[in-house]
């Protein structure tokens, strides 16, 4: 299936390059409830001084058309003019709500300042790859889904056998340690079969009306929630294949010993002159470990044209998995179910959520390059996978994160905002350039438990990798 990108052409020496953010709808709260509407209407309805009669604090207008739908607004017009004259008119009666489609999926980046650090950079221990292949081993059931990179929306990831767009997956992943005696090079291989469904989208309100929710007669029923086949109703061993890889010691790969890691490639071309490819497009793979047993992978795909002065997201892919049971044992039918929800089924982070002071503990990790005249010296022809030697940091600071502001940013005569993807299940993603020119690529997820775990990756103004952090954040109480 044909990629396509939904994403305006950036400068990459600019500011960013995402979507415009989505305009907020500001809701204001509810003095009063229905009821006060109510009594109103019942008061112009009762004739000659009853109990609801010129007797109370206010007098009636003549009775309307209290059967006229269109008189509702009328009710609520005199409803906040009864509220204004009660007690000094502290309050007032405003109804207004939040539109169904008023959600915030985009918005800017949130103010970070950096209150105190708590600890300086020191530095900590290499990790071991046996011991990031023991924790990232095994069999995975999970879920997926793709978004839009404008707009946060979700996207079709599939067809159907009835031509319907499909917006979510159930994935079964094994993923095996393979030791090279002969070479020395240990790999991990990984294979992923999924299966999709749901042709209904994202869920806004938990209730779905379809052609199937009609009786005998062809008269539609009630509304009902949309409740999606089950993990275990699907037979994997019978199902697509979705993704198969190896993952090495190569030198764009940041592994720590939870599993976690940020893979992608060492250096972007940004010279006009590619060996293979004038726009070449890559893959960023982010993935976070919560208790070694839970796990979020989050894989954008990239094009770069004209030299790197062009970003292009072309997909933004999102994968949450659970570890079952270690990958050489078979399925006997005793594994546990899966409790996660597919993601049209969830709620989206709030801004509000991720506001605060936040304790941070960081884990950095900066490549060191050697000269352009190294591959002289060394003789070695395939110097370009050759891995780099890393400087491993670590620091603990503490922050305090407000909400996104106006920071405007211009890209020839069109205003651009740096901006940041709101997805379900208390993840954000972000990818933008700052001011030094610095290409930053991040995901964060907010658990249940309130921490944040972040995984990013930035690249300097000559393509390179400059570093790749992983932090822990855990809010501060008040």
């Amino acid at each position: 299936m044909e990629h396509r990108c939904f994403c305006s052409t950036l400068d990459a020496s600019r500011r960013p390059f995402l979507g415009q953010a989505l305009l907020r709808t500001r809701v204001f709260p509810k003095s009063q409830s229905l009821v006060s509407s109510r009594i109103f209407c019942r008061r112009n309805s009762i004739k000659n001084g009853g109990k609801y009669g010129n007797g109370g604090s206010g007098v009636g207008k003549p009775k309307e058309n209290i059967w006229s739908q269109e008189n509702e607004m009328a009710c609520y017009a005199e409803e906040k003019k009864m509220v204004k004259g009660r007690e000094g008119g502290r309050r007032k009666a405003v109804r207004k709500r939040r539109g169904s489609n008023s959600r915030v999926l985009v918005s800017s980046p949130m103010l970070t300042k950096v209150d105190a650090v708590l600890q300086t950079q020191e530095p900590f221990v290499k990790p071991v790859w046996n011991t990031f292949a023991c924790n990232v081993c095994g069999i995975w059931k999970g879920v997926g889904a793709v978004f839009s990179p404008s707009t946060a929306e979700m996207e079709p990831i599939a067809i159907g056998k009835k031509n319907e767009n499909l917006y979510d997956c159930y994935t079964l992943s094994c993923v095996q340690n393979l030791d090279f005696s002969a070479t020395h090079l240990p790999q991990i291989h990984r294979k992923t079969n999924w299966v999709t469904l749901n042709p209904f989208g994202e869920n806004k309100h938990n209730s779905i009306r379809d052609e199937n929710h009609k009786d005998k007669n062809g008269i539609m029923l009630p509304s009902v929630g949309c409740k999606l086949p089950s993990y275990e109703y699907f037979d994997f061993s019978s199902s697509d294949v979705l993704e198969e890889d190896f993952l090495t010691m190569e030198s764009g790969l940041l592994f720590f010993e939870d599993g976690s890691f940020s893979r992608g490639p060492i250096e972007i071309p940004l010279s006009n002159e590619s060996k293979y490819f004038l726009s070449p497009t890559f893959k960023f793979e982010q993935c976070l470990v919560q208790g070694c047993h839970k796990r979020l992978r989050i894989v954008y795909t990239i094009e770069f044209s004209d030299g790197g002065s062009h970003i292009q997201i072309i997909r933004v892919a999102v994968f949450e998995e659970e570890w079952v049971r270690p990958s050489n044992l078979d399925d006997d039918g005793s594994d546990a179910k899966l409790n996660l929800k597919s993601f049209s089924q969830r709620k989206r982070t709030q801004q509000s959520e991720l506001a605060g002071s936040w304790k941070v503990f960081e884990k950095n990790a900066t490549p060191i390059f050697n000269g352009d005249n190294d591959d002289d010296e060394s003789g070695n022809e395939d110097n370009d996978d050759k891995r780099p030697p890393y400087v491993y940091l670590c620091t603990e600071t503490l922050i305090k994160r407000d909400f996104p502001g106006n920071r405007q940013a211009y890209f020839g005569k069109e205003e651009m905002l740096e901006t940041i993807l709101w997805l379900p299940g208390g993840i954000t993603g972000y990818v933008n350039v700052n001011n030094d020119g610095i290409l930053c690529i991040g995901v964060g997820w907010l658990s249940e438990d309130g921490i944040n775990l972040v995984m990013e990756r930035d690249y300097g103004i000559n393509g390179k990798l400059e570093e790749v952090r992983w932090k822990s954040e855990l809010k501060k109480k008040k």
